[in-house]
């Protein structure tokens, strides 16, 4: 068992950094904060940091959902093997409630951040 938690961790570590590396420069791009024809990444003009900064949380919020959701999984895997041992089923059942609510904080602090870096611009929140 304390296997497969290392493997699920060093997994969730690996699927984030590699989900950095790929979306930042993506998300640069797509704002406009760089100019992808060039080699060399000068601001552009037209970009937004505020634009910036929302399109890199919402991509670190939607992880972190995404490892929620791993963790319900995990939770529900558990309990149906637990085999009625009273023990297992409990941290089962943690395990699902505090992943439960880790969601609901996630979906509460993605309304929030983009309410509040959308109320300036004048941009629909997405």
């Amino acid at each position: 068992m304390r296997t497969l938690k290392q493997a699920l961790i060093i997994f969730a570590l690996m699927t984030g950094a590699l989900t950095l590396f790929t979306v930042i420069p993506d998300a640069l791009a797509v704002t406009g904060a760089i100019d992808p024809s060039t080699d060399k990444p000068d601001i552009v003009p037209g970009g937004s940091l505020r634009g910036l900064v929302l399109t890199i949380v919402n991509y670190f919020l939607g992880f972190l959902g995404l490892l929620a959701v791993i963790m319900i999984i995990y939770g529900g895997v558990t309990y149906v093997t637990s085999a009625g041992n009273d023990e297992a089923i409990g941290n089962a059942k943690k395990i699902i409630m505090y992943a439960l609510i880790g969601i609901i904080i996630i979906l509460l602090s993605f309304v929030v951040v983009n309410t509040i870096l959308s109320a300036g611009e004048g941009v629909e929140p997405t």
